[in-house]
Formats: C-alpha cells, sequence, structure tokens
C-alpha cells in the first residue's frame, strides 16, 4: 500500500524541521508532502533548503484548499491512502502504521486518529463545542465519533476521489457527517498528542466560537442540501 503524509503548513518555520525529522525517523517507509499555503515566515526557504518534498500554494488559501491540493497529489502519484497530519508537533507518527494496519485490515473509509476513543470526552472549557459536534452528528447520523474534531485523519483512496470531485469537501467534521450519509465506513484509533511549542494556532476563543457554530450549522442544516455526489 503506497500511504502519502500530506502536511498543510502555514508560517510553521519553528515546527517543520522537528515534525519532518519525527517522521523519517519513526516511519521513513512512508511518503510525505509538505503543502505551503502561502507562508510568509521562511517556511519556503527551508523546505528549499532540506530539500523537504514540498507543494507551494501562491497565497493563503486555508486549510481545506492545502489538504485538497495534497489529495490531488496523492490522486495523480497513484496513492492508495492519504494522512492528514499537522505541521505544529501535536501529532505523532507514532500512530500512523496503526492507522493504515486499520484501514488495510478492515476496508474502511476513513480513520480518525481519537484522544477519547474507548473513554469519554472530558468536560472542559475547549472540549465543550467538539462534545456539541459529537452530538450533533450522532443526532444526524446515528453515528458516534469519539473525536470528530481531530485533524489527523486518514482517507482512502475512495475518499481522496471523493474530494477531488466535490470541492465542498473539506478536512471538517462537517463533511465526516456528510461522509456518514453517503455510505462511508469510519473506523477510529486511540491515540494520544503533543501540545504546539511553536507558533500561534488559529484557534483563538473567538475563532474557536465561530468555528463551532459553522460546524454545527453545516451539520445541522447545510449539509442536507448537498448532492450526494457518490464515488464510494
Amino acid at each position: 500500500m503506497k500511504v502519502l503524509i500530506i502536511i498543510p503548513a502555514y508560517n510553521e518555520e519553528k515546527n517543520l524541521k522537528r515534525v519532518i525529522g519525527k517522521l523519517q525517523q519513526v516511519c521513513p517507509q512512508f511518503d510525505y508532502v509538505i503543502v505551503n499555503d502561502g507562508s510568509t515566515d521562511g517556511t519556503e526557504r527551508l523546505c528549499r533548503q532540506n530539500q523537504y518534498r514540498h507543494i507551494s500554494l501562491p497565497v493563503n488559501l486555508g486549510l481545506s484548499a492545502a489538504v485538497r491540493a495534497g489529495m490531488r497529489y496523492a490522486s495523480q502519484k497513484g496513492y492508495d491512502m492519504a494522512l492528514q497530519f499537522d505541521a505544529d508537533g501535536q501529532h505523532l507518527p507514532e500512530y500512523i502504521q496503526p492507522m493504515v494496519d486499520c484501514m488495510t485490515q478492515t476496508n474502511c473509509d476513513v480513520v480518525i486518529a481519537s484522544r477519547y476513543f474507548g473513554s469519554r470526552m472530558p468536560f472542559r472549557m475547549r472540549t465543550v463545542g467538539a462534545k456539541m459536534i459529537t452530538a450533533a452528528i450522532r443526532l444526524t447520523t446515528g453515528r458516534h465519533l469519539s473525536d470528530p474534531t481531530s485533524g489527523m485523519r486518514l482517507y482512502s483512496r475512495r475518499i481522496i476521489e471523493q474530494f477531488i470531485k466535490d470541492e465542498n469537501n473539506a478536512p471538517e467534521p462537517d463533511t465526516l457527517s456528510y461522509l456518514i450519509r453517503l455510505g462511508a465506513d469510519i473506523r477510529e484509533v486511540k491515540v494520544e498528542m503533543d501540545e504546539r511549542t511553536e507558533g500561534q494556532s488559529y484557534l483563538t476563543p473567538v475563532n474557536a466560537s465561530k468555528y463551532m457554530i459553522h460546524m454545527m450549522m453545516s451539520i445541522c442544516v447545510f449539509q442536507w442540501f448537498r448532492d450526494r455526489k457518490v464515488v464510494l
């Protein structure tokens, strides 16, 4: 199985070298591509200096466009699976092989790296939005996903093609709910994650609130009006 690790990166100069170094150390059997999403720091320079495999977008287009660029690359190069992997160091490469094993053994469509699989999501301020999104997905699809906001996800070839053909798909929880309605088999693997050590997260309290409201509206309302472009 050919697996591509897609690493969207926006102003991640301080984290990338450590992230790529650990990837190469822990799972050298997998290929990677960095999608430089119009960074204004030294991300592009770092990629060139270290000869990292990368794609550079001309301007900052956002996470969805960066992931779709990686999906197109995966499709063109004939990869069987594509893994979304953060450039900030929070995702741990030790869990990539178990996720690949899960997909290989079950022939499922998506594997989510879940911090809460097999346990209850703790109740604190930073998880309130995630709990609400989990409840919305269960209400609208009947499926329980323990960690739908996890950004570490493995996609099968079928889902890679789905992302390319339907630009409304995004690497977000509302797309997971849409894929479930299309009949996608989504599994979870228990993982741990690190905290960001360098740079600044986009999800400030204000942005996190806006994100949660958008996801809730999309899952509960907007996804029901989407065309069912089935490639599964």
